[in-house]
């Protein structure tokens, strides 16, 4: 790193591969999520390590001062400086901070005397040590981050018992690891419950689902999306995925899932999300950085060869006769949401932007500079 200050590089140098990385997938909000809880863990350590150094720098500037019969004042100090760093980073930078930004060639010069020559080098170790501290750290956090990541549908599955109870009947749609995972680890809990899924038309991804749980030995019926609400009134919960949770407590899920939302809420059955921490995403769905929807093939919805004489351009103007849209995701607010299960246990959907607040940066909210819209 060329700076004085590692973590203000570090920051920079993340934040430029984030950029590339949501430009080449701007709909998968995960990959912009892990960006910035990496950010978010350079600035923890970075204020950690700055915290603690200043706390011993005041520790030794009093033991100069004080007798051995004083030093019981030093815990309320150790404290004092825990609780500075447990404070939100968005505070303004500290003194320090500000000067270890300021390059090197614009330090104060050495002396020639001998005195100066070792607190020179004393303060270059210093700063080396912290280097290589910082970096330890750095490398240690995002390895947990990595682990959480990984292991998120087996800490979601171990509450499943605590939400499917005997004789029920579950109502999901689509195919989702983590709702597999979950529905399975209630079977393996001697829980007895049925599963209605609905295909998730048009992708069908509802029929590999089904197929997985009677592999498993769950009681499983296979519905049309448009049996949802003729069925929603037999089902006890429903239970699904997600592709992102919004600041709001929103949810971007497949397409199908509003609808399935508002049949739940219609006849009071809960609606109950599964996301892994790294889904919930700092943003509001009215952010710009934030793509809600990209739409897929027509060729999911028709056949061409079928359709092609609706296809042409038969009215004059050059405007087809048929289009069609095929969306891929739904937004579901807030309010139809009955309650998220993450790897961290169970939350209501109004508490779910002080839970996000914990993983990430004011700073790093916007990670994609919009500098042309030509391309």
């Amino acid at each position: 790193m060329p700076y004085t200050n590692q973590a203000a590089a570090l920051i920079h140098s993340v934040k430029a591969v984030g950029e590339r990385l949501i430009a080449a997938n701007p709909v998968e909000l995960a990959v912009g999520n892990v960006v910035r809880r990496v950010l978010h863990i350079v600035r923890e350590e970075d204020l950690s390590l700055t915290t603690a150094a200043m706390a011993g720098l005041n520790l030794s500037a009093e033991s100069d001062d004080e007798d051995d019969t004083d030093r019981d004042n030093h815990p309320a100090l150790s404290a004092a400086a825990i609780a500075a760093a447990s404070r939100s980073t968005l505070r303004p930078p500290s003194l320090q901070t500000l000067l270890e930004d300021v390059p090197d060639s614009a330090a104060v010069p050495h002396t020639s005397s001998s005195g100066g020559d070792s607190e020179g080098k004393s303060k270059s170790a210093d700063k080396s040590s912290r280097s290589r501290k910082l970096k330890h750290d750095v490398i240690e956090a995002v390895n947990e981050l990595i682990q959480d990541i990984s292991t998120c549908h087996e800490l979601i599955a171990e509450q499943a018992v605590e939400h499917i109870h005997q004789n029920e009947v579950i109502l999901t749609l689509g195919s989702s690891r983590t709702v597999l995972e979950f529905l399975c680890a209630a079977k393996e809990k001697k829980r007895s419950f049925r599963v209605f899924v609905a295909e998730g038309a048009p992708r069908y991804q509802g029929h590999l689902l089904a197929k997985e749980l009677v592999t498993r030995g769950l009681q499983t019926t296979l519905i049309t999306d448009s049996a949802v609400f003729a069925m929603i009134s037999r089902v006890n919960m429903v239970i699904v995925g997600a592709h992102a949770v919004m600041a709001n407590g929103g949810v971007i899920a497949p397409v199908g899932l509003n609808m399935v939302a508002l049949a739940a809420q219609k006849h009071a059955v809960p609606f109950v999300v599964l996301a892994g921490s790294h889904k919930l995403c700092p943003l509001y769905p009215h952010h710009p950085e934030v793509l809600l929807n990209e739409l897929r093939s027509p060729s999911e919805l028709l056949d061409f060869g079928e359709f092609s004489d609706c296809l042409d351009f038969g009215s004059g103007i050059g405007a087809p006769l048929l289009h069609v849209v095929n969306p891929t995701f739904d937004y579901v607010p807030p309010k139809l949401v009955s309650l998220f299960i993450t790897d961290t246990g169970g939350h209501n959907p109004s508490y779910m932007y002080r839970l996000i607040a914990d993983y990430y940066s004011a700073d790093d909210l916007v990670l994609e500079r919009r500098t042309t819209s030509g391309n």
